[in-house]
């Protein structure tokens, strides 16, 4: 997988410069629908458990706590107006071409892990999926997404980093279209 770095990075950055007016449109929406910045930047765990600080546009409150989506009581309390669209349609992980334009995160990898997810970064550092790069989409979230449990999402992550080649990258990238318009494995 040696042309993965430069793939992601060409990709990435073309992605960007076509999607620059929607993203600008969404930024305008998220701003005129809730007070708070545009962009949350949340820690998240990288290559080898390293912190990087990963964007999305803001889908919840200023004053939701920095924890898992599952986590919180009632996660739909502590949307933004637009944040369950956002969500649904995967608008608010547009601004992560920026992390993977930087090498940050990679297209296809697992998705990283929020800083306190502690139970997820052990499971995966025992399997040594910790050295693989996080993506932007990967083989768990395109067999089920936020509704897996953490056990068999490292257990699809381990399968990717034993399995991984270009053609599946390819392969994940296009289910991942099909996913996303049909809204599938999205819980909030």
């Amino acid at each position: 997988m040696i042309l993965k770095r430069p793939f992601d990075f060409i990709c990435s950055f073309t992605a960007f410069i076509f999607l620059a007016i929607p993203m600008l449109a969404v930024a305008l929406a998220v701003k005129l629908t809730s007070p708070g910045p545009i962009l949350y930047w949340s820690d998240r765990v990288g290559r080898n458990n390293i912190i990087f600080k990963m964007p999305k546009f803001r889908t919840m409150r200023t004053d939701t706590p920095a924890v898992a989506t599952h986590l919180l009581g009632d996660p739909d309390s502590w949307l933004t107006p637009i944040g369950k669209f956002l969500r649904k349609s995967s608008l608010d992980e547009l601004p992560q071409l920026f992390s993977i334009i930087t090498g940050d995160m990679s297209i296809v990898g697992p998705r990283p892990a929020l800083f306190n997810q502690e139970d997820l970064i052990a499971f995966r550092t025992d399997k040594g999926v910790h050295e693989l790069t996080p993506g932007l989409t990967g083989w768990a979230q395109i067999n089920g997404r936020d509704e897996l449990p953490v056990p068999v999402k490292v257990e699809f992550d381990e399968w990717y980093l034993q399995n991984r080649s270009f053609v599946l990258d390819l392969n994940i990238i296009v289910m991942t279209f099909i996913k996303v318009l049909k809204k599938e494995g999205v819980t909030h």
